[in-house]
């Protein structure tokens, strides 16, 4: 199971589109936004696992879960636990809060996450453990030497001392196991977020959340695989407000529906500096967004139409349902998009009902919009 983050994505995604003349927007524009020191014995023994930072509201599993639980605490640290394959995993996340804005050659922040409940971090790497393994280390030795120079006195002098420097490492070592017992989840008074599992109020006043959704899903309504389907676990931490993500509805060639418009962040665009041809970001400030229809001609219920990049102009961008190759136009009677927050903040959504029939006494307000987005690839057509 890969468990480090990213924010790319198999689908095709669709960089820049042309955009028509628009019809008064329907839709809602919402807010939701050891190193190993040795081993002395089975006392000693145990795994660390440290995940690579990530590039976005962070992602902690890219395969569905279940028991899912968030806790925090007093320390800037928040605590992911689940199930997974039948095995209970913790995840520790603790390094970073919100974002920075988008900088070329810049990176961006990102959460440290440990796949063993802090073990490693409070006892593998955890200063008081270690000065306990060297002060064991040292009476073995010196338990060595006396037993080679039959010096029965002083090894009967050191037998307690080792059997205490065990029961050191014992008590260390049972509180890193239950390190993620330790955390709770106070209430949170903020907004709904979107695809929202659980959140929780930090003492210092941040919040943590937990989001779960289906990012992988393939294009154009074909039906995933199994690890397609997957609901993905991400984690995010921030304080103040969250990104916003603003869409307004029109019409192309007066029979496509069309989305354009936004995402920001403290009044700031998000977007990346480079991506693949097929549109998978290359740094760690791109954001796809990530399209879906509703009752469309893919079939009943919600199927992904597509997923594309935000631009460099502001965070803008702007979609079309056309025809994609054997693919009919994925016009439905909903439309819902997702986007990751940039850095720890987190998953946004919006959502609203396709737009009413193409009236060409409101194309050229919707255009007068779309122009005002500032974006070369979006015009209206």
């Amino acid at each position: 199971m890969a468990f480090h983050a990213s924010d790319s994505t198999s689908s095709n995604h669709l960089t820049h589109e042309r955009l028509g003349r628009s019809t008064r927007s329907r839709g809602r524009n919402i807010v939701w936004t050891l190193a190993v020191l040795g081993a002395l014995g089975s006392i000693l023994l145990g795994a660390a696992v440290l995940v690579p930072a990530a590039r976005a509201s962070q992602i902690v599993s890219t395969s569905s879960v279940s028991d899912l639980t968030l806790g925090v605490n007093d320390k800037g640290e928040a605590m992911v636990s689940y199930t997974s394959n039948g095995k209970v995993v913790h995840v520790l996340a603790w390094g970073a809060v919100n974002a920075i804005a988008p900088v070329a050659g810049g990176v961006q922040l990102a959460l440290n996450l440990q796949y063993d409940g802090g073990f490693a971090k409070y006892y593998t790497d955890n200063p008081v453990a270690k000065a306990a393994v060297l002060n064991l280390r040292l009476l073995q030795a010196q338990m060595t030497r006396d037993t080679a120079t039959k010096n029965n006195a002083r090894r009967y002098a050191l037998a307690p001392e080792i059997a205490g420097a065990y029961k050191t490492l014992a008590t260390l070592r049972t509180a890193a196991e239950d390190y993620w017992q330790t955390f709770s989840c106070p209430a949170y008074q903020g907004p709904t977020l979107a695809w929202e599992v659980a959140v929780c109020q930090a003492p210092d006043g941040s919040y943590w959340a937990i989001q779960e959704w289906q990012r992988q899903l393939p294009d154009y309504g074909i039906a995933p695989t199994p690890p397609q389907a997957a609901m993905e676990v991400h984690i995010s931490h921030w304080t103040g407000a969250l990104p916003i993500l603003t869409i307004s509805e029109d019409w192309s060639y007066k029979k496509y529906n069309h989305l354009f418009g936004s995402f920001t962040y403290n009044g700031t665009g998000v977007y990346g500096f480079s991506s693949t041809p097929g549109g998978q970001p290359l740094d760690t400030f791109g954001r796809n967004l990530y399209v879906d229809t509703f009752d469309s001609g893919y079939g009943k219920g919600w199927t992904r139409e597509n997923s594309f990049l935000t631009h460099k102009t502001g965070g803008t961008f702007c979609y079309g349902f056309y025809p994609h190759g054997t693919h009919p136009a994925g016009n439905g009677t909903m439309y819902r998009a997702t986007i990751m927050g940039p850095g720890l903040t987190p998953d946004v959504m919006w959502q609203g009902d396709a737009p009413a029939a193409y009236n060409a006494a409101t194309e050229a307000t919707a255009a007068q919009a779309i122009l005002a987005l500032g974006d070369p690839a979006c015009v209206p057509v």
